[in-house]
């Protein structure tokens, strides 16, 4: 699979959005779509580094339950569980549970609770590329990381942020708009 492939409407999408109905709705509708403001910002890192390892997918079906099990990723509500709430998310079905993965999503909710409103926002926004790549015509032409994600990584990190790396740091810019990696041709690449 390289170029775009035509979905059962007809339309040309990327290829890795046709294997589930979830994944047109999710590509056609938000993925690379620009996303500001720090607890959708926060939803969404929290997202990528429950991924790591999984299937999209697999967290996609189950974001209503991550949403719910984390007070809808509001940072200053997520900082304020306690380790009676780190419990009932280990035993909750509706999510991932993994242990790591839990704790980075708390401690990472602690330290953002103390940055200035937009400071989340301004942070990743800021390693946007200057210049936008050109547009991929191939999936093999999208890279896994980019000097931009190994900086926004860098950063983030530095600021006390776990579980992120420049390989997560990649995928949350695709997602949130940083970077347009739809194919040349893909019925979302420029929507109208």
């Amino acid at each position: 699979m390289s170029g775009t492939v035509a979905g059962a409407d007809g339309r040309p999408r990327c290829p890795w959005a046709l294997s589930t109905e979830d994944y047109v709705v999710y590509h056609d509708t938000e993925w690379g779509r620009p996303v500001h403001g720090d607890d959708a910002l926060y939803e969404r890192l929290c997202l990528e580094a429950f991924q790591s390892g999984l299937s999209w997918l697999t967290i996609l079906r189950r974001r209503e339950g991550f949403r719910k099990a984390f007070s809808d990723f509001g940072i200053a509500k997520v900082a304020a569980f306690d380790e009676r709430d780190a419990q009932r998310l280990l035993a909750d079905e509706g999510i991932i549970r993994n242990r790591a993965k839990i704790e980075a999503t708390l401690a990472n909710a602690k330290v953002l609770a103390g940055w200035k409103p937009g400071e989340l926002d301004e942070l990743i926004w800021s390693h946007a590329p200057e210049k936008p790549a050109p547009a991929p015509r191939a999936i093999t032409e999208i890279p896994a990381i980019t000097p931009e994600s190994t900086a926004l990584a860098k950063a983030l990190k530095k600021a006390g942020i776990r579980f992120v790396g420049p390989t997560t740091a990649y995928a949350l810019m695709q997602a949130c708009g940083l970077v347009n990696d739809h194919l040349v041709g893909c019925v979302a690449r420029d929507p109208a």
